[in-house]
């Protein structure tokens, strides 16, 4: 396996960081890995391992404002600056691996943004995978929701902590622990960033009904950070039958990195050797 970094250019010219992981002989298929609020391109060694063997190249971007790109921790202007920081990247990945086909997988608020980006570019996407995706009305508290729309206008980059919970991540201690130990994790989120997650979420599960490409869903039934019913409904209105829906029960947020990861993993190899 050979593991490579380096910096593209997003939507304003704002370099921005990915990894890329590929197999001894040359890859089959590639997947393209967004990741969720707090976190990095780093947290996703489980999907590595599995499928870079299967003989898969797997790239993933560090958005704006996480890991090893710059930007605010945790803020945006507005929403298109990921879904089109997104469409840079795939565009370089396909250039880069020529006919391979092309998979892209997102998760929490990067399922959001996976699905946001096919809904608008589903064109050279073999299939999208999407776990616990934060698609629809978010869990927000009103009070917070109410503030955060008043500071987006007044105080759009106020820094605050995001109040994620942790525990809620997985149910194996040393994710959380390692989660907690990351110097590339952070907890920082702003009132536009919630605004423009909150509009965009809502708007890519009322855009479903136009989902192209063939589906994976995957979900925790226990997930406490995002409403799997929400995901639920996003299988429902896509209108295609080239769908999956995968929910596991007692699961938590991170499928990839709870314990039922083999199971999942198993899963996702199935679905994508299935769509090649």
């Amino acid at each position: 396996m050979k593991h490579e970094e380096g910096f593209f250019s997003g939507v304003d010219n704002t370099e921005l960081y990915y990894q890329s992981w590929q197999p001894d002989e040359p890859a089959r298929a590639v997947l393209v890995i967004a990741h969720g609020l707090g976190e990095h391109s780093g947290r996703y060694q489980n999907v590595v391992k599995a499928l870079v063997p299967q003989g898969y190249a797997i790239y993933a971007l560090d958005h704006r404002g996480y890991g090893r790109s710059p930007g605010q921790r945790g803020h945006i202007n507005e929403w298109a600056e990921y879904r089109e920081d997104l469409r840079q990247f795939v565009q370089m990945v396909q250039e880069k691996e020529a006919e391979r086909p092309l998979f892209l997988m997102g998760h929490s608020m990067g399922g959001c943004i996976a699905l946001n980006y096919a809904e608008d570019y589903p064109g050279g996407l073999q299939g999208v995978v999407a776990s616990a995706p934060a698609v629809g009305k978010l869990d927000i508290p009103t009070a917070l929701a109410v503030m955060s729309k008043l500071l987006s206008s007044v105080w759009p980059s106020m820094s605050v902590s995001s109040g994620l919970d942790v525990e809620a991540i997985s149910r194996d201690t040393a994710v959380i622990e390692t989660y907690q130990n990351d110097p590339l994790v952070h907890d920082k989120g702003t009132p536009r960033l919630a605004t423009e997650l909150d509009k965009a979420a809502q708007e890519t599960l009322a855009r479903a009904n136009t989902f192209q490409p063939p589906l994976l869903l995957i979900h925790g039934d226990a997930d406490r950070l995002v409403n799997v019913q929400n995901t639920r409904e996003f299988y429902t209105a896509v209108p295609h039958n080239d769908k999956t829906l995968i929910i596991y029960e007692g699961g938590y947020h991170e499928s990839h990195n709870d314990l039922h990861k083999d199971e999942m993993l198993a899963d996702l190899t199935v679905w994508l050797e299935e769509h090649l």
